[in-house]
């Protein structure tokens, strides 16, 4: 059987492969902060995610994400600390890789999410330090609406491809823990954390 295996190389040289890695460009983006230009910018959904973890029972640390968010963010290079953002997560995006959570995660005793679909964070203020930040606004989730704190770090920024829109690109993380008691999704506390943990990674354009 042996003999009819193929070199992966030479399969890339068959298709051609070799000179499409040769021909691909380095990354648009860079962490250089001369790269961002002011504006208002929108939320990518395709390239901003919301990870989450938190305690299961004392025997495990379990993760889950919630993808395509919406909103803007508005800065000025000049001046970062008046920049202003504004999102909408679609808490009904929820996924943990297990079906049956996902659909307990959307009743009553936890989101709720036929009442309330969308949870929300709007700033309120920015102070900034370098490439990082702390970013304070108003989080609602379940109707409730409590003050958080982003530790927020600049990740990159610059122009996309003409191929792919050429659009104006600019990208954070942040983290940040939440009680999720505090949102009255309290159910299973102590035996489940009530502590959160979120790192959210969020892309906009322009």
């Amino acid at each position: 059987m042996r003999k009819y295996l193929i070199p992966a190389a030479a399969l890339i040289a068959l298709a051609g492969g070799s000179a499409v890695i040769a021909q691909m460009p380095s990354a648009p983006g860079a962490k250089d902060a001369a790269r961002v230009t002011g504006g208002t910018y929108a939320i990518d959904p395709g390239h901003t995610q919301i990870l989450f973890a938190y305690d299961h029972m004392g025997f495990s640390n379990n993760l889950g994400v919630i993808s395509e968010s919406t909103g803007t963010l508005t800065l000025d290079p000049k001046n970062p600390s008046a920049a202003k953002v504004s999102v909408e997560v679609p808490v009904t995006n929820l996924k943990t890789g297990v079906a049956k959570l996902d659909e307990h995660l959307m009743k009553p005793e936890f989101f709720d999410s036929a009442k309330f679909p969308k949870a929300t964070f709007v700033s309120t203020g920015v102070k900034v330090q370098g490439t990082e930040a702390e970013i304070s606004g108003n989080l609602t989730i379940k109707g409730i609406t409590k003050p958080v704190t982003l530790d927020t770090e600049f990740y990159g920024a610059g122009k996309a491809p003409a191929m792919m829109g050429g659009k104006e690109n600019v990208g954070f993380v942040a983290t940040t823990t939440i009680k999720r008691s505090d949102f009255g999704m309290g159910y299973g506390v102590p035996m489940v954390g009530d502590a959160v943990e979120l790192k959210i990674v969020a892309a906009f354009q322009k």
